[in-house]
């Protein structure tokens, strides 16, 4: 928390991971979430990736342990699954309860206006222009 009651709590943007905060891969996670093991072109086609970029943001995401691939063949088609591990499972949702604080932070915030930032003007005469929140 900072010194300035007024101040919003953001400090867990801090606590947000890198691997899996990133767009792409958050989207990744949140469809294996759903769906178990997925073919990667379900992923390609939930997602809306392009196989090439589907396939950096999964290397990021084994890397980090987050997910497993599996190669193998339906008939003579060769096919790629992934899955989530155990520690992907544990890292989209300690991601899922910052984000959740986060949002509950900014709901009491707006219910509470009095503990909202305070603003001031840009320019121009009292009710014209735009206002930003005070800074220190």
């Amino acid at each position: 928390m900072t010194d300035n009651p007024a101040s919003p709590d953001v400090s867990a943007l801090r606590n947000l991971s890198d691997t899996v905060h990133q767009r792409s891969r958050l989207s990744v996670l949140a469809t294996l979430h759903e769906v178990g093991k997925a073919e990667f072109s379900l992923i390609s086609q939930v997602t809306g990736l392009s196989d090439g970029n589907l396939s950096r943001h999964i290397k990021v995401l084994e890397d980090a342990g987050f997910v497993k691939m599996q190669k193998g063949y339906i008939g003579r088609r060769p096919r790629t699954w992934i899955e989530m591990t155990r520690e992907g499972h544990r890292a989209f949702e300690e991601e899922l309860q910052l984000l959740r604080n986060l949002v509950d932070s900014a709901e009491r915030k707006i219910q509470s206006p009095d503990q909202a930032i305070p603003k001031t003007r840009i320019g121009g005469e009292p009710g014209q222009g735009a206002t930003r929140p005070a800074t220190s």
